[in-house]
């Protein structure tokens, strides 16, 4: 294409070619891409453009163009987020602009069947904790039950062993005929064991 030659510049035109840098650099783009692209809607040369900017326009836009620096790292690295959560390679390279909804449709599918089979493993183990519950509860009951079982035999045993050394005591007066001057006594304390008082 020819370009026509306009001999001034307006603010419109310095505006135009202002934001279409900001937004090449922010879009990761080189300058010249946007020199070129001013070029053809205004009818200049890709070199005038590119004349006008570092001459005159950049100086009125450090600021912006800082900016759209940042900007431009914080797409990169949004870029690389989203190429690592749609499992892109490098082959495929796809960009923000390129990313199309069969991509987006497979990573919702994908994320829809990751929750269902969360959720799945959520019940099931909500369903153990409660048998796990009910289980504990059952051996604590039993263990209660146990205690006062092994406190009863306790008691039976401590009672059997007193009348072991009765019936002990009892035999060797019978066989030896010891303690015939002295009779023991005994009395019977308040669980009912008998206790040797003399």
């Amino acid at each position: 294409m020819v370009a026509n030659r306009q001999d001034a510049w307006t603010e419109e035109d310095d505006l135009l070619l202002a934001e279409t840098v900001l937004r090449h650099i922010r879009e990761g783009s080189t300058q010249l891409a946007a020199f070129e692209e001013v070029g053809e809607k205004m009818g200049r040369t890709a070199a005038a453009c590119g004349f006008r900017w570092n001459s005159t326009v950049r100086k009125s836009y450090k600021e912006a163009i800082a900016l759209a620096k940042i900007q431009r790292q914080k797409l990169k690295k949004s870029r690389v987020t989203i190429r690592r959560t749609f499992s892109l390679s490098d082959q495929e390279d796809e960009t923000l602009a390129d990313l199309n909804m069969e991509a987006v449709i497979r990573f919702l599918k994908d994320q829809k069947a990751v929750l269902q089979e969360l959720t799945k493993k959520a019940h099931q183990l909500e369903g153990e904790l409660k048998e796990k519950e009910r289980e504990i509860g059952r051996l604590t009951e039993e263990n209660k039950k146990m205690k006062e079982e092994y406190s009863s035999a306790k008691t039976v045993n401590d009672d059997y062993k007193t009348l072991l050394q009765i019936m002990e005591r009892a035999r060797k007066m019978v066989v030896l005929g010891e303690g015939q001057e002295e009779t023991p006594v005994f009395k019977m304390d308040r669980n009912g064991n008998l206790e040797r008082v003399l």
